[in-house]
């Protein structure tokens, strides 16, 4: 009786896609890059959708809230209560081209760190291999550049030419968030960043090409607004935490841990209402911001019994959206 060949174990199969581990050799990187998932996945055909992606468009409220909010400080502090559209809308492009840029310098900067090569979100233009690098790097400053004519605008409009040192420094600021050597965004500093350039400097800057000055309106929503912001970064964290620890990125998440982390969370989304209270006081029309919390309360509840990493991205999105919310209402609020 005939004896089956046995089957050559190296024998190449023209229909199977090769395995993390024929393309490493080391089953322990095949291991993470199962982990990885979607972060991974092969593709080589280039689509719109992949640059929309790299946008990251669940972010953009975080641009559009200290704008909107801002604004409307601005306008109460007017002396004919009189507002300028066309400066609140170059601050807008101001906040959105910065928002994307930092997005983009972040897939390019992590990208070529491999620290992307861990994740377990969406894949991203860099670490996919579906983009080079320095076509990354180039849509990244095009957006800054962006950002910086429509500063200049305003800068030339208002007569103020010392905002251009800040929105100098709020460029350079973005880019070593992942950018550079030592990025602060790998040390635990990231919430420190968009507290400050997203919430305190996004929202005053609105109220002050506005009226040419800085009420405390502005600076309490400012830092609602900003904690928001921190609440959305958090959440994004905690679902790569153990990705990001793995590839040596220290996030405030990997810092406190997933349990601190969680908490923390809670207390970005939750403070700012304090904010909306104190502000109902003169302007009563505030409390309708409270209606936010509507998004608020199942974010802080998705992420206190999260298992899974959608369900942190779903509570991501929700934490953008009461960011928005919580922005749009609370400028009309205090403007009207």
């Amino acid at each position: 009786m005939a004896r089956p060949k046995p089957q050559r174990m190296n024998q190449a199969d023209p229909k199977r896609r090769p395995t993390a581990v024929s393309r490493s050799g080391n089953p322990a990187k095949a291991a993470e890059a199962a982990k990885a998932g979607p972060a991974r996945a092969a593709r080589t055909r280039l689509t719109p959708g992949d640059w929309i992606a790299g946008a990251r468009l669940r972010t953009l409220p975080l641009a559009i809230a200290p704008v909107a909010l801002g604004t409307g400080a601005g306008v109460v502090a007017i002396a004919d209560g009189a507002w300028h559209p066309t400066r609140f809308a170059l601050a807008l492009i101001v906040a959105l081209a910065l928002q994307i840029g930092v997005n983009y310098a972040n897939d390019y900067s992590d990208g070529i760190r491999g620290t992307d090569d861990h994740r377990v979100g969406p894949a991203r233009l860099t670490a996919s291999g579906l983009v080079k690098p320095k076509v990354v790097l180039a849509v990244a400053l095009g957006f800054f550049g962006v950002a910086a004519l429509a500063g200049l605008a305003l800068t030339v409009i208002t007569q103020q030419w010392w905002l251009i040192a800040v929105g100098a420094v709020a460029i350079v600021a973005a880019w070593f968030y992942t950018g550079g050597k030592r990025p602060y965004g790998y040390a635990g500093l990231g919430e420190v960043f968009v507290f400050v350039f997203f919430g305190l400097v996004a929202t005053a800057g609105s109220a002050y090409v506005q009226a040419l000055t800085v009420n405390l309106e502005a600076w309490l929503g400012g830092v609602g607004v900003g904690l928001l912001a921190c609440a959305v970064l958090m959440a994004n964290n905690l679902r790569d935490v153990d990705q990001d620890r793995l590839a040596g990125k220290r996030t405030l998440a990997v810092l406190v841990g997933p349990i601190a982390g969680r908490i923390l969370f809670v207390v970005f989304m939750l403070v700012p209402f304090a904010i909306v209270g104190a502000l109902a006081l003169f302007y009563p029309t505030a409390v309708l911001v409270f209606f936010a919390l509507l998004l608020a309360l199942p974010a802080c509840l998705i992420v206190i019994t999260a298992r899974t990493p959608r369900e942190l991205i779903l509570a991501l999105q929700l934490a953008s959206f009461t960011a928005l919310a919580y922005g749009i209402g609370l400028g009309l609020a205090i403007a009207l």
